[in-house]
């Protein structure tokens, strides 16, 4: 057997590391990054030994049993599942039209299954990012091995992830046998794309009347890609599944927390690169990049790219909204960053939710203090702030109030 060394540098190279020219503080062999060594402390790896002992409250009766147990245990609604018949998975011989993959997902982590196949996790670590490991379903109550899945690194610390470990929303048009015959908004995430590139060779429910990419299958005719109608459920048994849904909602928020994970990772293993070099002194050349950094991840924060909803908007399974509130935090007089809109926009308050998440409480301190500043200095402004005009005075005081009363930490907070 290889040392893990050896079929990870390997796994850098394709992945877009080393020669490639990627940036040198992603390197994830860094000793302060340490990826690979480093011990592991996130929501999966703590119930880890739990779920090969046998020791987790656990349905054995059949796959999609286990599944929904799993998925209790893990604290994930199984109102979040969204489905994808494109192969941009590592079990790619799986996946067709009539045997999709789901997406199971909360805040901290995210969980692929496909009928037939091993499950999938991404565990969301506070300070590395996205940590990947995989395990067969077991069957006659079989001890569950989980492995560490190095192969992700392929894709989930590539170009595509801003290089860092972490989550990846492709957008494609499959082809008949659910290949890829041609790629939508390439490198980008988050909820500053454009609709109409987005789903592609996932199912929606709950969307319609608005252009999207999802629900085709393509083919080329004389040169040119033709496509067809791939509804929900008719080439694959929803009883499969623990719901009958691919909600147009969870679809939004997934492409929010990729687009929020990837900056805030970003900008944390910069910090870390760029401070554990010369005893933390910072060049001017640094500090400006660090500023950057911020800069764009209070932007997301604050929703300030977000695309217009179409007109109508949406209006989102009831039963996986009531489940994504479940753990809001909200004021004295009931307001909270989980209160949808869906008018015209996700949110009523355009601050991320996600600043809650491990991945932003476990964000290098250098890092989370500029963000502060930089979100303090918008939120607290008593006029309007340049590149932030879409936020107006009401709202911004609003946001800044909820985040005072419910963000440990907050400037001005407790």
């Amino acid at each position: 057997m290889r040392n893990i060394r050896s079929i990870c540098a390997c796994l850098f190279i394709v992945a877009g590391f080393g020669a490639s020219g990627a940036p040198e503080w992603s390197d994830l062999e860094r000793p302060e990054h340490n990826y690979w060594e480093r011990p592991l402390d996130d929501r999966f790896t703590r119930l880890k030994d739990d779920l090969e002992q046998g020791r987790l409250p656990l349905d054995y009766g059949s796959e999609l049993a286990f599944l929904k147990s799993l998925l209790k245990a893990l604290e994930i609604p199984e109102s979040s599942q969204v489905m994808l018949f494109s192969t941009t998975s590592l079990q790619l011989r799986l996946i067709t039209p009539s045997n999709p993959r789901a997406i199971y997902f909360n805040e901290d982590l995210y969980i692929g299954y496909i009928p037939g196949g091993r499950i999938e996790v991404v565990a969301m670590n506070p300070e590395l990012g996205g940590v990947f490991y995989i395990f067969d379903i077991p069957r006659d109550r079989q001890q569950v091995r989980v492995e560490r899945s190095n192969r992700c690194m392929n894709c989930h610390a590539s170009e595509d992830t801003m290089h860092v470990p972490s989550l990846l929303v492709k957008s494609v048009i499959p082809g008949p046998n659910s290949g890829s015959l041609k790629a939508f908004r390439i490198g980008a995430s988050g909820h500053a794309i454009p609709l109409a590139e987005r789903f592609g060779g996932w199912h929606v429910t709950g969307g319609d009347g608005f252009e999207h990419q999802g629900n085709v299958t393509g083919r080329y005719v004389k040169g040119k890609i033709v496509t067809s109608a791939n509804p929900p459920g008719y080439r694959f048994r929803w009883d499969r599944y623990p719901v009958k849904t691919s909600d147009i909602l969870p679809h939004l928020l997934l492409e929010h927390q990729t687009g929020f994970a990837n900056r805030v990772l970003k900008a944390g293993y910069k910090a870390r690169a760029f401070l554990a070099a010369d005893e933390g002194k910072l060049t001017s050349a640094q500090e400006a990049e660090l500023e950057a950094e911020a800069e764009e991840v209070t932007r997301y924060l604050l929703f300030v790219d977000e695309v217009a909803f179409p007109e109508g908007g949406f209006v989102g399974d009831t039963v996986f909204k009531k489940d994504f509130r479940s753990n809001r935090r909200e004021t004295s007089d009931g307001l909270s960053l989980k209160d949808f809109d869906l008018s015209r926009r996700l949110f009523a308050h355009r601050c991320s939710y996600m600043i809650y998440s491990p991945i932003f409480s476990g964000l290098h301190a250098e890092m989370k203090r500029r963000i502060y500043a930089r979100l303090e200095a918008v939120l607290g402004a008593g006029q309007s702030v340049k590149g932030y005009e879409s936020l107006t005075l009401p709202e911004r005081m609003t946001i800044r109030r909820i985040l005072v009363e419910t963000l440990a930490g907050y400037p001005g907070g407790s």
